[in-house]
């Protein structure tokens, strides 16, 4: 089989709008949650997330061509060609064919249809935009993509909720593996903050209230956890079969060896440990890794009082009672960005593999005895990461694991 590495990334989101200023604030612990400025709120309960800072689309993007972009496209486009360029390669005419856009999404074009609905029924408008439907399409952004890139390959859309661009990444590393693609970028983008998704996620009370101070109001594992906080942005990876990357002299974030996908098949919104832990098993098989060779999970770490719990068990299903390895969410800073949260967060797994220094949990105040893993409390951990997953579980059951290692790392597994 061939083999998969990372050789570009791109990344948009409420901690910074560049790989290097992202993983930057990461590492320092800083939070980009605060109160919501992009929309009125003051009829919202829920008045905090983690919104996209200084964010100008006509630094992108002219006016007319707006006109057919979605908020959540515009990210994915800009984080693609941060990716394409952070890769140096240059598609030639005969490359394109075998270059794929893989990209999930949860919500797709949320900002249109809420302001669609807005003008339908409030404002009894009789006119939709005439680009209504390809502005909220969820494949959206993979197609403006490929456009923007002349990718001529496989091109789809992903959604499945939270593990939407898990999902995106895993599908475009097997892609590649299997010799369909020799090049794809790959990932998630979602912009949900608009206020009728805010008023929906309201509804299910499972979002912290940011009494105080916002920065603090997402603590994954602190046992004064209250939820979640919704969050915006987009991470694409350009995924590329290793002796291609090899002969253009590419740099090599790393590698991505396993994944693994699973249902729950049990519930709609409570999660089981059996499905997380399975695809956790399934990506280490794919990888030919052994489970004590794991230095570093990128959580999925919402904190919600049941999630972080039920991912603390499903953990030690796979890694035993007190396995050697550090844990974070890194959602404590850039919010839960829905369909795009996956690809984010294994972009700060590439990058603690890269630049041997894990993220931290931050916010964490009070330990949990149910949840008694080293979470990397506040503080960023220096130690080489050989190999990580980065578990994205979504609502309906559905997990998916990435396994990324450094590309000279040799297993020991017999």
């Amino acid at each position: 089989m061939r083999r998969v590495v990372v050789t570009g990334l791109g990344v948009i989101s409420a901690v910074g709008n560049t790989v290097e200023d992202f993983f930057k604030n990461l590492v320092a612990g800083e939070s980009g949650i605060g109160t919501i400025s992009q929309i009125d709120n003051s009829n919202l309960t829920v008045k905090i997330a983690a919104e996209v800072k200084n964010y100008d689309p006509n630094q992108f993007f002219p006016p007319k061509r707006q006109d057919y972009l979605d908020r959540f496209a515009q990210f994915a486009i800009i984080a693609a060609t941060q990716a394409l360029k952070d890769s140096g390669f240059t598609p030639t005419e005969e490359e394109r064919y075998r270059f794929g856009v893989l990209i999930g999404t949860g919500m797709g074009g949320a900002e249109t249809l809420d302001l669609s609905y807005k003008n339908l029924y409030q404002k009894n408008s009789q006119r939709m935009h005439p680009f209504t439907i390809p502005k909220l399409m969820h494949n959206a952004a993979a197609s403006h993509v490929s456009m923007e890139f002349g990718c001529k390959g496989p091109s789809m859309s992903f959604t499945t909720a939270c593990s939407s661009a898990a999902h995106a990444i895993g599908e475009g590393f097997h892609l590649v593996k299997y010799g369909i693609a020799d090049t794809v970028l790959a990932g998630g983008s979602d912009a949900p903050i608009a206020y009728g998704i805010l008023k929906a996620w309201e509804a299910m009370r499972v979002m912290a209230m940011g009494n105080g101070d916002p920065k603090k109001a997402c603590r994954p594992f602190s046992k004064d956890r209250d939820g979640l906080v919704l969050g915006e942005g987009a991470g694409i990876l350009l995924l590329e079969e290793y002796e291609h990357a090899k002969a253009r002299g590419a740099k090599i974030y790393a590698e991505i060896a396993g994944f693994g996908m699973t249902s729950d098949a049990d519930h709609l919104t409570h999660p089981t440990c059996e499905g997380p832990a399975r695809a956790m098993k399934l990506a280490l098989e794919e990888a030919k890794i052994n489970p004590e060779e794991i230095d570093y999970i990128n959580a999925h770490g919402t904190a919600t009082p049941t999630n972080d719990v039920n991912e603390t068990r499903a953990i030690k299903l796979v890694f035993g009672e007190k396995p050697n390895l550090v844990v974070t969410s890194t959602k404590s800073m850039h919010g839960h960005a829905m369909g795009a949260t996956g690809a984010i967060e294994m972009i700060a797994t590439l990058m603690a593999i890269d630049r041997c220094v894990i993220p931290p949990t931050a916010n964490y105040s009070i330990p949990d005895p149910e949840c008694d893993l080293d979470y990397s409390p506040n503080q960023a951990r220096q130690r080489c990461v050989n190999a990580a997953l980065s578990n994205s579980f979504a609502f309906g059951g559905l997990n998916a694991v990435l396994l990324a290692k450094k590309p000279d790392f040799a297993s020991q597994r017999v």
